[in-house]
């Protein structure tokens, strides 16, 4: 496990997935073709389970400067700054369940934020790399 910092709000449009993890990958491929393909925009996928247990996921990309879409299906929601222990994966799609055993760790953190939220980062759209992350408290 690894230490990082986000050191500023992070301002995100997103899509719901209808089902997880079926509808994650046709979730992404829609939000991205409702926004323009800028090649250092990022991407995350935002998850946390609802009160019956049942795992909602948020596809979401970055809004950076000059932006100027509006899409009615898109969302607003605003990734806090603050203190993560992420785990790095190479290539998730070479072990289909390594994200999910990635966040298995990091969520028994001990310090974890009681209102965290599991965050994957990836670069750009294509990456196929991602850094899974949960805020802690200090």
């Amino acid at each position: 496990m690894d230490k990082y910092s986000i050191n500023k709000n992070i301002e995100v449009v997103f899509l719901t997935a209808p089902t997880f993890p079926n509808d994650v990958l046709s979730t992404f491929e829609k939000l991205h073709s409702l926004i323009p393909d800028i090649p250092n925009r990022r991407y995350f996928g935002i998850s946390h389970p609802d009160k019956t247990g049942k795992i909602s996921y948020k596809a979401a990309a970055e809004l950076v400067e000059n932006d100027t879409f509006d899409h009615s299906e898109l969302q607003h929601f605003s990734i806090e700054k603050g203190e993560f222990v992420a785990k790095y994966i190479v290539n998730h799609f070479a072990d289909s369940s390594s994200i999910g055993t990635a966040f298995q760790e990091l969520l028994a953190h001990p310090q974890l934020d009681p209102n965290a939220y599991c965050l994957e980062v990836y670069k750009n759209y294509t990456d196929v790399d991602v850094h899974c992350m949960v805020k802690i408290l200090y």
